[in-house]
């Protein structure tokens, strides 16, 4: 099989429908990729390894019975523009140092409702004021 962190969406999905993989797998590749790359590239501010790991496993139970959303399993890197309940959301800011939101943004809850895995917070612009990640508090 090819390696797991270059199957597109809609490959995964099948793969992970079709019970050639199941999701910790595919989620433990991609953890297994930032930890490798991620010292070089600082493209994950923060990785959510227990997290992701018990998403995927309910995933993998939930595509057990045949059920699942549309993203079931699919392991996701999330902008730390998005509001992640008890985990670090600063905008990439060194004014929100700390912060861990009791709320889940619109947009994080929508992607679990169908089935996505959280593999951690992505680096961007701070405040998301620019498109080259050259003005990152990280």
């Amino acid at each position: 099989m090819t390696d797991l962190t270059r199957l597109t969406i809609a490959e995964a999905r099948e793969k992970l429908r079709g019970k050639e993989i199941n999701a910790s797998e595919l989620t433990n590749a991609y953890l297994a990729a930032i930890d490798a790359a991620n010292p070089q590239l600082n493209a994950y501010i923060a990785v959510t390894h227990d997290k992701a790991r018990a998403m995927a496993a309910a995933s993998d139970a939930k595509l057990a019975n045949g059920e699942g959303g549309s993203l079931e399993g699919i392991p996701l890197g999330i902008k730390d523009l998005f509001g992640t309940e008890g985990v670090h959301t600063q905008a990439c800011s060194h004014v929100l140092d700390g912060f861990k939101p009791r709320y889940e943004s619109t947009v994080t809850a929508n992607l679990w409702a169908d089935g996505a895995v959280m593999l951690g917070k992505l680096n961007m612009d701070e405040f998301a004021m620019g498109s080259s990640n050259e003005t990152s508090y990280y």
